[in-house]
């Protein structure tokens, strides 16, 4: 059914673990041919080893996601493949106090986690319209409902990309290209288990299921929030607490992840 809808090639950036990788696995199982992008040249290498073995084109990009260059190399690739679907999942958080995190790290996620899916929309985005049909995911979270404390410039982010999802499912749906923005929970990855690390987490969603839920909702444009406990939660804290109490809600969840001193 993508294939049909959106054409054989595919493009994954963050896709060397987690909910990236997640997303490349059910792609292929799905007849795509993949385009995987991402910093660390080992693991994505494996995957795209992994995914070769069950006879999918695999091709492979190491590149700074955040990086001015970005532009020309979508563009290469855009040239060189007809990419029909694009899930925007690389993005860079820091959890600490806002003052406590040096300047330079708060510029280094705006450029990843907004310059990047901008880019990406753009130059992407222009061949499918051409073809008139394609599907854009942006990976957006629930802290981009409400301010997230100790997640400030990472939770704004997130909510940069939701909004943009919201826009661009207005005005490219018509032009034959569905856009998302996927609004996960907490999620099982190695950094959520690392930062989690024994102590007791928020429930959280295995990358298959993330990126299981989202793709098959493709077509429903805008934000979607895989798991039903999620939604639940959005529901509750978007509209039946006072948005001030929902925020300290979520700043009580995130504070107690925050490494002790």
């Amino acid at each position: 059914m993508l294939v049909d809808r959106y054409g054989s090639w595919a493009l994954v950036a963050g896709a060397s673990e987690g909910i990236g990788a997640a997303f490349a696995r059910e792609l292929a199982a799905a007849g795509c041919s993949l385009v995987l992008i991402a910093r660390r040249a080992e693991p994505l290498e494996a995957l795209a080893t992994e995914l070769r073995a069950t006879g999918r084109e695999v091709i492979t990009r190491t590149l700074d996601l955040g990086a001015p260059g970005l532009e020309a190399e979508l563009r290469a690739l855009a040239e060189a493949h007809p990419i029909g679907l694009v899930v925007w999942n690389a993005a860079l958080s820091v959890m600490a106090p806002f003052l406590a995190t040096p300047l330079d790290q708060h510029l280094r996620m705006l450029d990843v986690n907004t310059r990047g899916p901008v880019t990406a929309a753009r130059i992407l985005g222009e061949p499918m319209a051409a073809r008139g049909r394609g599907a854009i995911v942006l990976l957006s979270s629930l802290t981009a409902f409400w301010g997230s404390a100790y997640l400030a410039t990472y939770g704004a982010t997130k909510a940069f990309n939701l909004s943009l999802a919201e826009a661009l499912a207005t005005e490219l749906g018509p032009r034959g290209i569905d856009v998302v923005a996927c609004c996960a929970g907490a999620t099982s990855t190695p950094g959520f288990t690392a930062l989690v690390a024994g102590r007791k987490g928020p429930r959280a969603m295995s990358p298959e299921a993330v990126a299981q839920k989202t793709l098959a909702r493709l077509r429903t444009g805008g934000a979607i929030v895989p798991g039903g406990f999620n939604r639940f939660a959005q529901l509750l804290l978007s509209r039946v607490f006072p948005r001030r109490l929902a925020i300290k809600i979520m700043a009580g969840q995130t504070r107690a992840l925050l490494p002790p001193g």
